[in-house]
C-alpha cells in the first residue's frame, strides 16, 4: 500500500510535510441472534397463553348458558338440589317453577311473545309449506296482529258449515231466581259495593266494578246512570238515596243457574255460537287451523291443544258485542276455569285465564261489524269512558278493524310479568264487535289458555298429557275381547 503525504504551505513559503493519517479503527463484531429469538419466544408464550384464556372463556359461558341442552334434566335437577342444599337462593318469583319436561317446555319455559317493532310494521311468517304470511302490526298496546289470508275463503266456509252442521244455540238467558243467594237488596248491593264502609259511593269504587265480579250484579244500562249521576253531582260521591233513585228494585245476578261460562256470553245480543273442538280427529281444516295457531305464536303444541276449543259466532242484523276483556285479572277468590280441577281449590269463582286471542273472521259483513279496540294505544287508560263504551262505542273508538274473510286479528290478553310468564290483564285489550248493518257476520275465536301459576299451569298438562291415547284404548279393548 502506498502512503501519501500532505502538505500544506506555510507563511515563508515552504511546504510542511504532515504525518501520515492513521487508518480508520474497525472493530469486527460478530452478530448474534441470542436477543431476537429470546423475544420472540416471549411474545408466543403470551400469544398461546391468550388464545388458550379465550377458548377456556367461551367453553365456561357456553357450559353455564346452555346446561339445558347440554346436560340431561337429571343432572341438572341433581346439581340444582345439591347447590340448595348449602344455598338455598331466594326465589324471586315463586310460582315460577320448572315446568315438566315431557312436555318439551324446557327446564325454565318462557313464553314467547311475538315483537311489534311499531305501527304499521310489516313482517313475513311461515304458516303453511309453500307459501309465506304478511302479518301488521296494528298497536301496541295492546299488541296487535293483523294477518291476512290466514285462512282460505274455501277454509272459511268449511267452519261456518261445521258449525251449522254442529248447531248454533243462543246465548244462555238468565234464567229465574233459585234461591235467595242469586238475588240482592239495594241496600244490601250497595253495602257490597261501598269497599271502605263509609256510607258513600266514592268514583274508584264505582270504577272497580270493571274488574270486580260484583259487577255482574248491575247491568251496562245501570254502570252508565251511575257514571252519569257521580258526574253531575257536586260532592263527586253517591248516598244510598242517590244509589235507589238509579237503580231500583231486587238485583238477580246475571247468568245465575247458569255456570260461569255462560254468564261471559251475556254481553252479546242477536248472535248464536257453538264450540269446535280442534285436537286429534276433528276435521282437516281445524287441524290446520290449530297448526297455523302454533307457528304464529310459537307457542308449544300442547299447550294449544289444551286450550279451548274454537268458538264460532254469527250475528245477525243488529248484532253487536259489549266493550269486553277476552281474560280477567288474577283475584283471591277465583281460579282459572281451564285448571280449576286441577288446582283442587274451593274457590267460589272461576275466571277465564286466556294469554292469546286469534280472531278469525270468517266472512265478510256487508255493512258494519267492524271489530273495535275503544282504547288501543291511548296515552293513558281512560276507565271514565267504560260506562259509555257498554253500549254503543265505535263512533269513539281509537281502532276499527273491518271484516274480511279468512283475515286473522292476534292480541295478547295479558302483559309480561318479567320473568317470562304470564302478568297482569292489558287494560288496552278491551275491544268488541260493532252493529251489524247489513247481513250477517261470522267469526271465529281461538283462545291459548295459560295459569298465571306456572306451576299449577304445569300440574294441569301433565295430569291430561296421562290419558290414555286411542291406540291404548284401542289394544286394551282388542284384548278384553280376546280374554272373553
Amino acid at each position: 500500500m502506498m502512503e501519501y503525504e500532505d502538505t500544506l504551505p506555510n507563511s515563508c513559503g515552504d511546504r510542511l510535510k504532515l504525518s501520515p493519517r492513521p487508518p480508520p479503527y474497525r472493530v469486527n463484531i460478530q452478530k448474534s441472534n441470542v436477543c431476537s429469538r429470546a423475544y420472540f419466544v416471549v411474545v408466543m408464550v403470551f400469544f398461546h397463553l391468550y388464545i388458550i384464556n379465550v377458548i377456556a372463556l367461551l367453553l365456561y359461558v357456553h357450559y353455564n348458558t346452555g346446561n339445558g341442552d347440554v346436560r340431561s334434566g337429571e343432572e341438572s335437577a341433581t346439581e340444582t338440589s345439591s347447590r340448595s342444599t348449602h344455598h338455598p337462593p331466594l326465589d324471586p318469583h315463586p310460582h315460577h317453577h320448572p315446568t315438566d319436561p315431557e312436555l318439551n317446555l324446557g327446564l325454565v319455559y318462557r313464553l314467547p311473545r311475538l315483537e311489534g317493532i311499531r305501527v304499521g310494521h310489516v313482517q313475513r311468517v311461515s304458516l303453511v309449506d309453500d307459501r309465506a304470511h304478511e302479518m301488521r302490526t296494528l298497536s301496541l298496546k295492546p299488541l296487535l296482529f293483523e294477518i291476512p289470508a290466514f285462512l282460505s275463503v274455501e277454509e272459511s266456509s268449511v267452519v261456518m258449515q261445521l258449525a251449522q252442521l254442529k248447531g248454533l244455540t243462543h246465548g244462555s238467558p238468565a234464567g229465574p231466581p233459585e234461591g235467595p243467594d242469586d238475588q240482592l237488596s239495594q241496600d244490601e248491593l250497595f253495602s257490597l259495593l261501598d269497599l271502605n264502609q263509609d256510607g258513600l259511593l266514592q268514583r274508584e269504587e264505582i270504577l272497580s266494578l270493571s274488574h270486580s265480579p260484583d259487577a255482574t250484579w248491575l247491568s251496562a244500562h245501570h254502570l252508565r246512570e251511575l257514571h252519569s249521576q257521580l258526574a253531575s253531582s257536586p260532592s263527586d260521591v253517591l248516598s244510598l238515596q242517590d244509589f235507589r233513585r238509579v237503580t231500583g228494585g231486587v238485583f238477580q245476578k246475571e247468568g245465575s243457574g247458569g255456570s260461569d261460562r255462560d254468564r261471559w256470553t251475556q254481553r252479546r245480543h242477536k248472535s248464536t255460537h257453538t264450540r269446535l273442538h280442534l285436537g286429534n280427529g276433528a276435521h282437516r281444516t281445524l287441524q290446520n287451523i290449530r297448526t297455523r295457531v302454533t307457528r304464529l305464536s310459537h307457542l308449544p303444541s300442547s299447550l294449544v291443544e289444551l286450550s279451548e276449543p274454537l268458538e264460532v259466532v254469527r250475528y245477525e242484523q243488529g248484532g253487536h258485542s259489549h266493550a269486553h276483556y277476552d281474560s280477567s285479572s288474577a283475584l283471591p277468590d277465583a281460579s282459572c276455569a281451564h285448571t280449576h280441577l286441577a288446582a283442587n281449590t274451593s274457590t267460589p269463582h272461576q275466571i277465564p285465564c286466556r294469554y292469546m286471542t286469534v280472531l278469525l273472521h270468517l266472512n265478510a259483513a256487508e255493512g258494519g261489524g267492524e271489530t273495535s279496540f275503544p282504547v288501543a294505544d291511548n296515552r293513558t287508560y281512560e276507565e271514565e269512558a267504560l260506562g259509555d263504551l257498554a253500549q254503543q262505542y265505535c263512533d269513539k273508538g281509537n281502532l276499527k278493524v273491518r271484516p274480511a274473510a279468512g283475515t286473522a286479528l292476534l292480541w295478547y290478553n295479558h302483559l309480561p310479568d318479567g320473568y317470562g310468564w304470564m302478568g297482569e290483564l292489558d287494560e288496552f285489550s278491551l275491544h268488541g264487535d260493532c252493529v251489524v248493518t247489513r247481513g250477517p257476520k261470522w267469526i271465529g275465536s281461538v283462545w291459548v289458555n295459560v295459569d298465571p301459576d306456572q306451576q299449577r299451569q304445569a300440574h294441569y298438562q301433565r295430569l291430561v298429557s296421562r290419558q290414555p291415547d286411542s291406540e291404548t284404548l284401542r289394544s286394551s279393548h282388542s284384548n278384553l275381547h280376546q280374554d272373553l
